[in-house]
């Protein structure tokens, strides 16, 4: 099998487009449609279904699909392990990390991480999907979930602790709740369902109030908990948010503080062949400095 044409086929599933596809390897669409034509010439099967809404992998495309990305995912692994023999802090690092800490807490310190580190090339993905580090998704991860995987390094960075609160104009305005009760007056929110959550139990401001989200009225879905901040902020009403994000705007006021919920644990996770990796221990060292000096 053609080594160039599997890479081009690689690139084009994962794409789902032949125009897309050429963006990435710096292509004409034509030049990846001929490629892709040649591949299922030389095999002897159609790889994929033309569509006028782009291209769907037939059955025998999924399996080659399936071992195209084992082998570049492997690739991309040596191609780290390789780069992580360097004794200099350079090269690219990729970190996955959930939307509300890379926004609220990670990337406001990384003007410090840049002074300090100027030749790490930092690619930060904001997913609260739990991405694979075996097949290189990324170098390393930030994770509000304790990871299970036997072939993971894991090194907990803090616990975020959750406080009930509202701004001083909301509370102004509809009143303070007096116990958990009176949050059923109040407009509450919080996390929509079926969609991947940053951490367990999101929720459970609603479920301490007795809300049923599918029959209550009063409330306000968003799957992005710096967007449930900027909500509250804004005067939109009652949501449970970490310490330090509330820390960030005088106008949070904590209500019912009795009510707390159990702390969620971050974890620093890299995989277990990438333990010498150079750059992976500068960026954890960097937090943990970070967390020791600031208290988050």
């Amino acid at each position: 099998m053609d080594w160039d044409k599997l890479r081009i086929f690689h690139a084009v599933a994962e794409a789902g487009s032949f125009t897309h596809a050429g963006e990435t390897l710096n292509l004409s669409q034509s030049a990846v449609s001929r490629q892709i034509s040649s591949l299922e010439e030389s095999l002897g099967v159609t790889l994929f279904h033309r569509h006028a809404r782009g291209l769907l992998l037939t059955e025998q495309g999924e399996l080659l699909h399936k071992t195209a990305r084992d082998i570049f995912g492997q690739l991309s692994m040596i191609e780290g392990q390789l780069l992580d023999s360097k004794q200099l802090p350079e090269g690219p690092l990729r970190i996955t990390v959930a939307e509300f800490i890379g926004s609220t807490w990670l990337a406001p310190n990384l003007g410090r991480f840049r002074e300090q580190y100027p030749d790490i090339q930092l690619t930060i993905l904001l997913d609260d999907r739990i991405l694979n580090l075996g097949m290189r998704e990324a170098d390393a991860a930030i994770r509000l979930y304790k990871p299970e995987q036997p072939d993971l390094i894991q090194r907990q960075l803090t616990t975020l602790n959750f406080r009930i609160c509202a701004s001083s104009s909301y509370l102004k305005k509809h009143g303070t709740p007096k116990d958990i009760k009176d949050l059923q007056s109040h407009t509450l929110i919080g996390f929509p369902e079926n969609v991947p959550a940053p951490y367990a139990d999101p929720n459970w401001l609603f479920r301490i109030a007795g809300v049923d989200p599918e029959d209550y009225n009063k409330i306000i879905m968003m799957n992005s908990l710096y967007a449930i901040q900027r909500a509250v902020e804004s005067d939109a009403g009652i949501a449970s948010l970490p310490d330090y994000m509330i820390r960030q705007n005088p106008d949070l006021q904590i209500i019912l503080p009795e009510a707390e919920r159990a702390g969620v644990d971050m974890y620093f996770v890299y995989p277990e062949e990438r333990r010498h990796s150079r750059r992976i221990a500068i960026l954890r060292d960097f937090l943990v400095e970070n967390i020791q000096k600031t208290g988050k």
